[in-house]
């Protein structure tokens, strides 16, 4: 294909969003001690709010806003419908953080290790750059940089977005790979002229609302995960390291 560099979408196909809210939920400051939540729904809900907030700044509806601030907005509207209104605001804001420290899926390091060895590999996420941050450094993913909305002041899909990482690289479109979990973002990228890879993460949403694999030829690649990226694109296995670092998903 020609690629040089690869463009990661980061909520869903390289971090677990999902699963770190269920399991960090219950440990969250300012809960209500008599209030049971069901973590996974929670979750669901603070999630569902995400596209509409963001196509809200998308269509002018409001000002230019960076996920802090919308996730924050949406987890005002939704904490009476959990009986969770009586969170205190400087508890909210903490909650807001848990975005932050999103743990990656298991095979998300390994496979970014490998494919760095052959390719530039950066983030081309609606998450603001301090969010990204936040997560590379907890995490430990290796980076080569990061493209945040901020950069941009503009939220996928719109194609600014992906011409506009195209152009940071200093490299035409169809010599990057955009690589998500979620097809409006590929349709998107492939759109705007990019190559396109398809990550299966069926459990992204829950084992109740599994994600089909799309069929074959719809994009470039579909693979099942960040080592079978580097398999079709020829990175080879990197060598085990004696350093001792492991990543939080991986303790």
């Amino acid at each position: 294909m020609n690629v040089r560099a690869l463009v990661f979408d980061v909520f869903g196909t390289v971090v677990d969003w999902r699963g770190t809210i269920q399991r960090e939920g219950p440990a969250l400051p300012g809960l209500p001690a008599a209030v049971s939540v069901d973590w996974a729904a929670f979750a669901d809900t603070w999630r569902a709010g995400y596209a509409p907030a963001m196509e809200q700044v998308r269509t002018g509806i409001l000002p230019w806003t960076n996920l802090d601030g919308l996730h924050r907005a949406i987890l005002d509207a939704i904490l009476p419908e959990f009986g969770l209104e009586s969170v205190p605001d400087c508890a909210r804001e903490e909650w807001v953080y848990l975005w932050h420290r999103l743990d990656p899926w298991p095979d998300a390091i390994p496979g970014l290790t490998r494919l760095r060895t052959r390719y530039i590999v950066a983030t081309l996420s609606n998450g603001h750059l301090a969010l990204q941050v936040a997560l590379a450094k907890r995490a430990g993913l290796p980076w080569d940089c990061l493209f945040a909305a901020d950069l941009f002041r503009r939220y996928k899909p719109d194609p600014e977005v992906y011409r506009g990482a195209a152009a940071w690289l200093g490299l035409p479109p169809e010599q990057i790979l955009m690589v998500a979990a979620h097809r409006e973002d590929l349709i998107a990228a492939g759109r705007a002229g990019l190559r396109t890879a398809f990550v299966h993460r069926p459990l992204e949403f829950g084992p109740d609302r599994v994600t089909e694999r799309p069929p074959v030829g719809e994009f470039d690649l579909i693979v099942t995960d960040f080592p079978e990226l580097a398999d079709c694109l020829g990175a080879l296995p990197t060598q085990p390291s004696n350093s001792g670092i492991v990543s939080p998903a991986s303790r």
